[in-house]
């Protein structure tokens, strides 16, 4: 995998000229590879070697704690040590000031390594970097620093019990307080938050919860939709302004522990914040303090959202990435089968299998056994078989693909912070977000389940790794959004906004690539990328012919399909015009583009037809039908 990570990042993606810009210029293309290593060596010695143990060994509630592995707290310290809370911070709040695209490739490792074990830290940098955004200056001090030193952890928390995706039904609700406590206007939280990732724990000594909540109207009820969503901080324990803490509990309870499919070593909660458990005579409520404005809790939390999902897509790909190495070395090593050849010399119907190696004899002299393989031969490796290798090149040709769509992502990340054509690096962002967190999510399941596949019965067995990294990857369609929610996102949204500028954008980015293309070997495959765009322009068009939104989304899934593995494809040709020699790796790139446009590419005209023809059966199926 390294090899592949820094082609991408210095190769293709050129990343190392990010060192000419006033905020990278004290770092070079050492002091990144100097980064990844750090974070491929703990990776590979805190956090792969006890993986199973985490999945094994869950998280368990006694009723007063949470009990999770000594080697959790030993991964998440040796993280929090390593600077990475704070990879992409200000030098002033101890930060490494590195581009995301190199924070993003060090935390592959640790994805791949056990992602349950790094989602705490992930959850912490991302809560810390919104508050850098949206706190006060005494928020960011108390709360944000302490989270990027590893002192405190932080969550998320948005979903309820009845509310799921649906956040202008949230029904958690914030009473004003004191307008005037110094961590900034204090609340009374009461309500129910479900799917805690890193809810409860005692890793660290305090936990920083980010609750949406709404705030009443002047007639004392919530006001509905999202306009009343605010955003506050709600800390397990309660702190000074010193960033201190006072030694009391704040009114937050775990109810439960959810039990999930995989990611069994984050514990994932049920929070109640309110009930009077830990406030017993006094005030009822969760004491929590308002992030920005009233009624503007969604725009502070989407302000996270792209890189929030460019490394959800990322943990996918990873997962993917794992199983495929697993795979791939025990196809080296599991011998079974022997070689067979037609012989087709008494013509096509009446041709017969006999072995490639020996005499060429059976055991009753015909020169084939009765299944066209020679007994005597030896076994050979599944590596041998044409079916394996399919399998295995398309796993590889969807987490490498996958690999250099978040790292593509990433790098536009660094384009809208420092570069020069924020307006251009905004739209292609707009447009390929969707993607980055659900193509990988998609198809890099796929990849561990070809995984199990290779691996036949021995995949299915929790002996090898290969089932743990498919349950853990399930969870990656619905994480940041589902699969429907994105494809919503993408054509109801991205697509049309601006007049189709977004679409345009890549549209032109893709077109560069076909050109340059267009004069080499890769020429089919340039034509055949042009015919694909084509088509994903027309059908965005028919979608939308009617101006009827149900019309358009009733297909929104296909649609996104389509649209993932175009972008796949322009990728996959872009990266094979990078290879520039005729090394096993830069063949084993080639062949896994050809393998994309071969295999993969073709299967977006089923796709997009159902929505070009605005096909109605889906919305209009009546629910006695099932």
């Amino acid at each position: 995998m390294r090899q592949t990570l820094d082609f991408l990042l210095f190769d293709w993606l050129n990343a190392g000229e990010l060192t000419s810009r006033e905020r990278f210029a004290e770092h070079s293309a050492e002091t990144f590879s100097a980064v990844l290593d750090t974070c491929e060596k703990i990776a590979r010695e805190k956090f792969a070697p006890f993986n199973r143990l985490a999945d094994t060994q869950e998280p368990h509630f006694d009723g007063e704690r949470v009990h999770l592995p000594q080697a959790t707290h030993d991964a998440t310290r040796a993280y929090a040590e390593s600077g990475m809370l704070a990879a992409a911070q200000d030098y002033d709040v101890g930060g490494m000031q590195l581009p995301c695209v190199i924070e993003m490739a060090g935390n592959a490792f640790f994805s791949k390594a056990s992602v349950a074990m790094g989602g705490y830290a992930m959850l912490t940098s991302g809560n810390a970097s919104l508050l850098m955004a949206h706190g006060t200056p005494l928020q960011r001090e108390v709360f944000a620093k302490n989270e990027f030193a590893g002192r405190w952890f932080g969550t998320m928390c948005l979903s309820e019990p009845q509310a799921g995706s649906s956040l202008s039904d949230i029904a958690t609700r914030a009473e004003l307080e004191d307008e005037a406590d110094a961590l900034g206007p204090r609340y009374r939280l009461t309500g129910n938050k479900m799917w805690i990732s890193g809810g409860e724990h005692e890793i660290t000594e305090n936990i920083v919860h980010l609750v949406l909540a709404k705030v009443p109207g002047p007639d004392g009820k919530l006001i509905p939709g999202t306009k009343g969503i605010s955003l506050f901080i709600v800390p397990k324990k309660l702190v000074n302004e010193r960033a201190e803490l006072t030694g009391e509990r704040n009114d937050v309870s775990l109810a439960g522990l959810n039990h999930k499919l995989g990611y069994r070593g984050t514990t994932n909660c049920l929070l109640n914040f309110g009930e009077g458990r830990f406030t017993p005579g006094g005030r009822k409520g969760a004491i929590g303090y308002l992030v920005g404005k009233p009624g503007e809790g969604l725009r502070a939390m989407f302000h996270m959202m792209n890189e929030a999902r460019i490394g959800v897509g990322l943990g996918a790909v990873m997962l993917g990435y794992a199983g495929y190495e697993a795979s791939l070395d025990y196809a080296k090593q599991r011998p079974q089968g022997r070689p067979m050849t037609a012989q087709a010399s008494a013509g096509p119907s009446q041709a017969r299998l006999t072995p490639s190696g020996g005499d060429g004899r059976s055991a009753d002299g015909s020169g084939a056994n009765k299944f066209g393989k020679d007994a005597a031969s030896p076994q050979r490796p599944i590596i041998e078989h044409a079916d394996v290798r399919r399998m295995l090149l398309a796993q590889k040709s969807y987490v490498e693909g996958g690999l250099a769509l978040e790292l593509f992502c990433a790098r536009l990340v660094d384009e809208l912070a420092t570069g020069e054509d924020k307006a251009g690096a905004q739209a292609l962002l707009d447009v390929l977000i969707p993607i980055a967190k659900s193509w990988p999510s998609e198809w890099c399941l796929e990849s561990n389940s070809l995984a199990i596949q290779v691996l036949g019965g021995y995949g299915y067995t929790r002996d090898f790794p290969v089932e743990q990294y498919w349950r853990d990857q399930r969870l990656n369609m619905i994480h940041e959004g589902t699969h429907g929610i994105q494809a919503l996102d993408l054509l109801g949204r991205k697509v049309v906004q601006q007049g189709g500028a977004s679409l345009a954008a890549l549209a032109t980015r893709v077109q560069q690539t076909i050109e340059r293309a267009i004069q080499t070997d890769w020429a089919p495959q340039a034509n055949q990328l042009a015919a694909a765009l084509a088509q994903v322009g027309s059908a965005t068009k028919k979608a939308w012919s009617t101006g009827q939104p149900e019309d358009a989304l009733a297909n929104a899934v296909p649609y996104l399909q389509a649209f993932g593995h175009t972008v796949l494809a322009w990728l996959w040709l872009d990266v094979a015009l990078a290879v520039g020699d005729d090394s096993d790796f830069a063949q084993g790139k080639r062949a896994a583009a050809r393998y994309f446009f071969a295999y993969e590419l073709p299967k977006i005209a089923a796709w997009l037809d159902v929505v070009a023809r605005r096909d109605p059966l889906c919305r209009d199926i009546k629910p006695e039908y099932f």
